[in-house]
């Protein structure tokens, strides 16, 4: 079993872009709330194929291929800010009246910069028997531990997260 984790991992690089981002006051290199729009409308078209993607493993595995992938395009929310959803929708769950399978891109009105989300997600299933199944969820849990201290900062600010106070260095790229 290996137990580290190199520096280099993506999900702790894209936490280290956005608390940079926080620090500095940017989203990339944007800092005009048109430039950050213009980043995040990128962005969609960037995660597009991978959201399809995901949702349409669900619909082949679960759903059996009888779902419906979608997507809304980039539109604005209610607050005037962005949004673009991927929606995998099929039958039962349309007679049971519940909203589909969701993944949101947001940029909401108010916010710094944008941010994904799911549309009910809380819980995540806990299945484990054997070490295969264990090391399968680690993408799992670094979401989980990705969403936790996202979630800490906003509960503080972003100089709760040592790499990212002013004056450290830190490969965010």
């Amino acid at each position: 079993m290996n137990t580290t984790t190199s520096p280099d991992a993506a999900y702790t690089k894209a936490l280290l872009r956005h608390f940079a981002d926080l620090r500095d006051g940017t989203h990339g290199e944007a800092v005009s709330r048109q430039d950050k729009e213009a980043l995040f409308r990128s962005a969609v078209d960037l995660l597009d194929p991978y959201a399809r993607q995901a949702l349409g493993e669900v619909n082949d595995v679960l759903m059996l291929g009888q779902g419906t992938v979608e997507s809304s395009g980039v539109g604005r929310s209610p607050d005037t800010g962005l949004i673009c959803s991927w929606t995998l929708g099929w039958a039962e769950q349309r007679a049971a009246g519940i909203p589909p399978i969701t993944i949101h891109a947001y940029y909401g009105r108010g916010f710094h910069h944008p941010h994904l989300r799911g549309g009910t997600v809380k819980e995540w299933p806990l299945n484990v028997f054997t070490p295969e199944q264990a090391a399968q969820e680690l993408p799992i849990l670094r979401a989980i531990a990705s969403a936790e201290i996202h979630n800490l900062v906003f509960l503080a600010d972003f100089t709760i997260v040592p790499s990212s106070k002013p004056g450290t260095t830190t490969s965010t790229r």
